[in-house]
């Protein structure tokens, strides 16, 4: 279930996603928040950096900096995070995790569960379709992103 909180990082994320797509990346955004706190927004990289770990989650914690504990925060990601970016998750005891888009990339939702953190779907439709899109129109690089 999402709060007022919620939904407003949860529009913030999806304008990081946004801002990566119109540098030329992926569109996946990321917000690290404490409470109603937003500690790092950050977006996918990968393209623009070359650099292959830069997903809009890994940016998103880099820009937060050093934290003395993450148990009191909410990860909003655009897109379900791939295993690199869940075991980001599972290492630092993010307790709760938001996704906007589980359709058009998923799986590693039962194993964060598995390891304690709450995973709420928000199934934002602009997300959605933002990320449909660009599968679409960059099969190749979507591949490369996710190593297919």
């Amino acid at each position: 279930m999402t709060n007022e909180a919620d939904r407003k990082f949860i529009e913030l994320a999806f304008a990081e996603a946004k801002k990566s797509a119109d540098a030329g990346g992926l569109p996946i955004g990321a917000v690290l928040a404490r409470g109603e706190t937003v500690l790092a927004c950050g977006h996918n990289q990968r393209v623009q950096q070359s650099d292959p770990i830069a997903h809009g989650e890994m940016d998103c914690l880099r820009k937060a900096g050093r934290q003395t504990t993450y148990r009191d925060t909410t990860l909003y990601t655009t897109l379900s995070p791939c295993m690199m970016c869940s075991g980001t998750i599972v290492q630092f005891k993010i307790p709760r995790l938001v996704i906007n888009d589980t359709q058009n990339f998923g799986g590693n939702e039962d194993f964060l569960r598995e390891h304690g953190v709450e995973v709420i779907d928000a199934a934002h439709d602009a997300s959605i379709q933002m990320m449909r899109a660009f599968i679409a129109n960059n099969a190749d690089l979507w591949n490369e992103d996710i190593m297919e």
